[in-house]
C-alpha cells in the first residue's frame, strides 16, 4: 500500500464546497478564495485517490460515482471535525472531565468545603481524591495534582506552585485538658501524655516552638506514635493526649470544639503546602479551575501570621 501521509483536509473542503455549491466559482466565493486554488485543490485530491471525483461540464459540474462516495465520508468526517471544535470549546467554557488529587492524610477534611464548592460551580467535573502522606509522582502516579508539605521532590518534570504557609500548634481535646494539670508554659508539657508524628523517613518529629521570642525544638517523651496524619489529629480528639498540629488541619476541629489551642503564643511557622502538577505547556481547564479553588480557599482561611521568632540553637526537653 503506497504511504500517502496526512491526509489534506483543506483540499477535502474545498471538493466538499464544489459539491455543495455546485461549481467551482460559486465554491470560491463561498470559500473567499479564488476559482484557480479550488480548481488544483480538487486536482490534488483526485491525484490521490487515483480517480476522477467532479465530471466537468462548460454548463456544470457533476459528481462522479466515485465522487459521491467520497463526499458522503467527506462531508461526515468535516462534521465530526466541527463538532470535536466545538464540543472542545465547550470545555473551555464549561471545564469537564475527572481530575484526581493526592492530598496529605490530616488535610481531607480541611479540604472538604473546596470540594463541594468545586461540584456546584462546575458539576462537569469529578474528583478523585486519595489521601496519603507518602511521597507521590504526579506523572508516574498520573496524578493531576499532589499537596505535598515542607520538602520538594526534584524538579525536572513536575511544576510546583506554593499554595500557603502552615503555623504549627499544640492542641488536646477539652475534655483532656479538664481531667489534666493546666498547662500555662512550655516546661508544664513534661507531665502530660505526647502523641507524636513519624515522618516518612522513620524519624520521631520533634515540635517546633515559639519560646519567648526564640525558635526551639521540644523533644517530647511520646506516649503515642503514628505515622498517619489523620490517626494523630483523632487521637488528640479522643482525649489521648497533646499533639502539635497545622493550623489549617486543627481549625475545623477548633470550631467543633472536638480540640483547644495550647499556648497560643508557642505557635511556630511551619512549612509551605505545595502544589505538585506534572510538567505541560498547558494546564487542562478541568484541572486549573481545581487548582484555582483550591489556593482560593486557603488563602481565605489564612489567619494572622504568627511573627517570625528569632531563631537560636537550642533543644528543650521541657
Amino acid at each position: 500500500m503506497t504511504e500517502r501521509g496526512a491526509l489534506p483536509i483543506n483540499d477535502i473542503a474545498m471538493f466538499v464546497a464544489v459539491a455543495q455549491n455546485a461549481g467551482f466559482t460559486r465554491a470560491a466565493v463561498h470559500l473567499g478564495t479564488s476559482k484557480s486554488a479550488i480548481g488544483k485543490a480538487v486536482q490534488r485530491l483526485e491525484a490521490r485517490l487515483g480517480t476522477k471525483l467532479l465530471q466537468r461540464t462548460t454548463r456544470a459540474v457533476r459528481l462522479t460515482e466515485d465522487g459521491e462516495l467520497y463526499l458522503e465520508a467527506a462531508r461526515a468526517a468535516l462534521e465530526g471535525l466541527n463538532e470535536a471544535e466545538s464540543a472542545m470549546a465547550a470545555r473551555k467554557a464549561n471545564p469537564a472531565g475527572r481530575v484526581r488529587l493526592d492530598i496529605p492524610v490530616g488535610f481531607g477534611r480541611v479540604l472538604l468545603p473546596s470540594f463541594s464548592a468545586i461540584r456546584q460551580r462546575y458539576p462537569l467535573v469529578s474528583l478523585d481524591v486519595s489521601l496519603s502522606d507518602r511521597a507521590s509522582d504526579p506523572v508516574g502516579d498520573g496524578w493531576d495534582i499532589v499537596l505535598r508539605i515542607g520538602a520538594l521532590p526534584p524538579k525536572g518534570s513536575i511544576t510546583v506552585r506554593k499554595l500557603c504557609e502552615l503555623q504549627l500548634g499544640l492542641y488536646a481535646s477539652p475534655a483532656y485538658l479538664a481531667d489534666h494539670p493546666p498547662i500555662t508554659t512550655l516546661s508544664d508539657l513534661s507531665e502530660h501524655e505526647a502523641i507524636v508524628f513519624r515522618g516518612a523517613s522513620g524519624r520521631l518529629r520533634s515540635w517546633t516552638v515559639n519560646d519567648k521570642g526564640a525558635l526551639a525544638e521540644v523533644v517530647p517523651k511520646p506516649g503515642l506514635i503514628f505515622s498517619d496524619g489523620r490517626a494523630l489529629v483523632q487521637a488528640a480528639i479522643a482525649r489521648l493526649g497533646v499533639a502539635q498540629i497545622f493550623d489549617r488541619v486543627a481549625s475545623p476541629h477548633v470550631a467543633a470544639k472536638d480540640l483547644s489551642h495550647v499556648l497560643p503564643a508557642a505557635d511556630a511557622p511551619g512549612p509551605p503546602l505545595y502544589a505538585l502538577l506534572p510538567l505541560g505547556r498547558r494546564m487542562p481547564p478541568k484541572t486549573k479551575v481545581v487548582l484555582e479553588q483550591l489556593a482560593a480557599d486557603l488563602k481565605a482561611q489564612a489567619r494572622a501570621p504568627v511573627p517570625t521568632p528569632v531563631g537560636r540553637p537550642m533543644t528543650s526537653n521541657s
